[in-house]
């Protein structure tokens, strides 16, 4: 009850109340149902709460987008990790495909010059080099039991690398053409002048000896096999010339040359049963010297 000085006034009960609003509810709803009377009344009233709507959804907004973020950032590191981890894997496919890419091309080539001057070629892969100073050996992995023979030659797709010196069943041991006691008779190619290379012992050289100064030999010619002693193919690359010394002191001249073999790059080299004649004639170098049929200038 609300009094004040001279009069005072009770509070209608809960009750009463309830039935009161409840019936002007009822009343205003159907004026306006009737009239639409209170539409322009509803239309400012939501002018005017509208920036309370806005502020009230607030809340729910940025908890929705916080969310949306951390769902999305995380699905987003999730697949960041698939996609690393997918990465890596095809990187080492790849490194695999491109090893197996160079060995079949390396083979290919083995193989394509073998034809050239053998009957039977076989591939050998390489178990060991001798670490021996001086020495220049390897050993492969060809035996007996693969038909390999004492004294058969040995090549690679650039030229002739030595012979087998040494066999056992399951693997041979092979003299590269650089150890000191190795020796190989071959013919320039650009005016057939035939000699003897030997080995020295270092890793990419060889000598010509027992050649006098009046002899026509010159720096950058191309040394092939002769074919003499019928052990290696007739016309295969061995070396080319790459210093001459004339010491007017020295009854020989002083001549060095490179091996075209890649003596000490190879994984797998080449076997071979020779053919009793060459299957394609010597041809006179160009200004560049002599290339033969699967072969190359060397290093």
């Amino acid at each position: 009850m609300l009094s004040s000085p001279g009069w005072s006034l009770r509070t209608p009960s809960v009750l009463t109340r309830f039935v009161i609003f409840t019936a002007l509810s009822l009343a205003l709803m159907v004026v306006d149902h009737r009239g639409q009377q209170l539409a322009r009344a509803r239309a400012a009233l939501s002018v005017v709460f509208y920036p309370m709507e806005i502020a009230a959804t607030i809340p729910a907004r940025v908890g929705v987008s916080l969310a949306g973020m951390f769902s999305g950032k995380q699905a987003l590191r999730e697949k960041y990790d698939r996609l690393a981890a997918k990465q890596v894997l095809l990187e080492a496919r790849l490194q695999r495909y491109d090893a197996l890419r160079a060995q079949n091309t390396h083979l290919r080539k083995l193989l394509g010059s073998a034809a050239l001057v053998a009957d039977r070629a076989v591939v050998a892969r390489i178990l060991q080099v001798n670490e021996e100073p001086f020495t220049r050996e390897i050993i492969i992995a060809r035996g007996s039991r693969d038909g390999v023979r004492d004294g058969q030659p040995v090549i690679d797709n650039h030229g002739i690398m030595g012979q087998v010196t040494e066999v056992d069943p399951e693997q041979s041991r092979v003299t590269l053409i650089t150890n000191p006691g190795h020796a190989i008779p071959v013919e320039d190619v650009r005016n057939g002048l035939r000699t003897i290379v030997f080995g020295t012992g270092a890793e990419d050289r060889v000598a010509v000896r027992y050649l006098t100064a009046p002899v026509d030999i010159k720096v950058g010619d191309l040394l092939v096999s002769s074919g003499i002693g019928g052990t290696f193919p007739f016309g295969y690359p061995v070396a080319r010339v790459t210093s001459i010394v004339n010491d007017p002191n020295e009854p020989f001249l002083d001549i060095h040359a490179r091996p075209i073999a890649h003596l000490e790059y190879n994984k797998e080299v080449l076997l071979i049963w020779p053919v009793k004649t060459p299957r394609w004639p010597l041809r006179r170098p160009s200004t560049d010297g002599l290339q033969l049929p699967g072969t190359s200038h060397g290093h």
